[in-house]
């Protein structure tokens, strides 16, 4: 009920999915030619910053509050009624202060002015485990997520021309699409006598979400769409989950554990542990494959591969880091894009349209050159974002001295940029709660309104500048499978509630999602 149940630092570093969407590239920020904002003189002290005081929390968030039973968004909405565009949400046991921004002029700024070496909270039980518990492991590497200043730079510069190379990206598509299409036997087994799918779907995205992922971290197949998987496999999936609510507790909600290890922190350090070590099972194997059996082309390379010939330690935090961080994301953010198109059939339809002009049948192959040109799928991705993204906003330190609506804001103070709560604001995105992918198109439907006239520092939820998410291309291309091969082999529908999220680390469904498949004709 404190600060930290407020808002959540962006932790998953591989959902970073551009969309196709060229991201905005960091501008000279505005400042002095000192480095000063011109501002700060006139502006009013941080400390008269409208704050979320201790009374008003424990009132509000008593049985009978203002604030009781919120879900974190919900939340958030109501703060920007009490408080406006800006607040101040009190740090406790340790935590710094986080300043709350409702306003996409002060993302542009914030981004604008974080230099080459931007400073985002990291998760504290993350580090403490690879720095303090597994040395042995990790080699003093936090990993893209964690570390800071110099060695963040150092670590992402390996890894930046070797996971943002398209080429490289492509030559991953035959193998994903070979899960993808794996993956619609199983939806097609799965379903009752109704065609639908049973209420634990969820965790089947996630399976698909992790033998994708095992392709692309380790260039191999992982086994977990089987039905008969092994013990090891198994405890990754079943852990998953346990290991984000631990770390929400934690590093989120207000905790003792820096001061005293209570038995939720000793149960995360043996989960960590746990799946640690049957990842690098998994790690050591790959590399041992790949060492005995090196591709002479370096073209056809996996990112492994390539990271292995810089550095062997990279590689290894590297392939973990995918597979612990790129899973519950992508899979929230399919079920959310598969509900809007269950939510909208005529636009289902337009686009089971577009995916026949490169799938006549439903088994044809998907390749990197049939899947240039498809417009209308990465605009229904990108629509199906804006609704439902599984990530709450950016949190950035200030680079500089800035003056955010008025009030210094110091060097060094974590800004959460909530952009989430504005997607759906008429005010940002006209008729927002409407599913309008036609909106991203170059050429807007007539009445339709147009992507292109949104505050372009408003939709980033996958990042922006230097600490842009490293694996969007990645995040990219399995969205982009999934929902080709789910929509032009089903159709989707759904007959229950209003699908809904509940916040975390992400935001995943609420909902048992039982989505109706109904296969079409080829």
């Amino acid at each position: 009920m404190l600060r930290s149940i407020i808002f959540k630092p962006t932790s998953s570093a591989f959902f970073a999915a551009k969309i196709r969407f060229q991201s905005v590239q960091a501008q000279p920020q505005q400042l002095a030619s000192d480095g000063v904002d011109p501002e700060w003189p006139n502006a009013l002290p941080y400390e008269k910053i409208p704050r979320l005081g201790w009374l008003t929390m424990l009132r509000g968030f008593a049985p009978g509050g203002r604030y009781h039973n919120l879900a974190v968004l919900d939340a958030h909405r109501r703060f920007r009624e009490d408080f406006g565009d800006l607040l101040v949400i009190p740090g406790i046991l340790g935590r710094k202060d986080t300043v709350v921004s409702y306003s996409p002029d002060d993302y542009e700024k914030l981004f604008r002015t974080e230099g080459h070496w931007p400073n985002r909270r990291g998760l504290d039980t993350f580090v403490h485990y690879r720095k303090h518990v597994r040395p042995d492991v990790f080699k003093g590497l936090g990993g893209l997520v964690n570390e800071q200043g110099e060695s963040w730079q150092q670590f992402r510069t390996i890894v930046n021309p070797v996971m943002l190379q398209p080429k490289t990206i492509r030559l991953y598509v035959d193998k994903l699409d070979e899960v993808a299409r794996e993956f619609m036997g199983v939806i097609r087994e799965i379903r009752d006598e109704k065609n639908e799918l049973p209420a634990d779907f969820n965790q089947w995205l996630n399976r698909w979400a992790l033998e994708t992922m095992g392709v692309l971290a380790l260039d191999t197949r992982l086994g977990v769409l089987d039905k008969e998987m092994s013990t090891e496999i198994s405890n990754i999936v079943k852990y998953n989950r346990e290991v984000l609510e631990l770390m929400y507790q934690l590093d989120i909600l207000p905790s003792i554990w820096k001061f005293y290890k209570t038995k939720s922190f000793k149960r995360l350090m043996t989960l960590f542990d746990e799946v640690t070590r049957v990842v690098m099972v998994k790690v050591n194997e790959a590399v041992v494959r790949l060492e005995k059996n090196p591709t002479t082309n370096n073209d056809n390379q996996s990112v492994l591969e390539k990271l292995l010939k810089i550095d062997r330690n990279v590689a290894i935090v590297m392939a973990l880091d995918m597979l612990l961080a790129g899973v519950d994301t992508t899979s929230a953010a399919s079920s959310g894009i598969l509900y809007s198109l269950a939510k909208n059939p005529e636009k289902q339809a337009r686009l089971r349209e577009e995916l026949r002009t490169i799938l006549p049948h439903k088994d044809s192959p998907l390749t990197p050159e049939n899947m240039r040109n498809l417009p209308y799928l990465r605009a229904c991705i990108k629509e199906g974002l804006r609704l439902f993204t599984p990530t709450a906003g950016n949190i950035r330190a200030a680079g500089k001295d800035i003056v955010l609506q008025g009030y210094r804001i110091p060097k060094g103070t974590d800004v959460a940029m909530t952009s989430i709560i504005l997607y759906q604001d008429d005010q940002y995105f006209p008729r927002g709660k409407e599913f309008l992918p036609e909106r991203w198109l170059k050429e807007p439907s007539s009445g339709c309104p147009s992507g292109k006239d949104t505050h372009r520092f408003l939709f980033l939820p996958f990042g922006f500048g230097p600490r842009a998410c490293i694996g969007l291309r990645m995040a990219n291309l399995e969205l982009e499978m999934i929902v080709a091969r789910v929509v032009r082999q089903y159709e989707v529908r759904w007959n229950y509630d209003d699908f809904r999220l509940v916040s975390n680390l992400i935001n995943a469904p609420a909902n048992e999602l039982r989505y109706q498949m109904v296969e079409v004709d080829h």
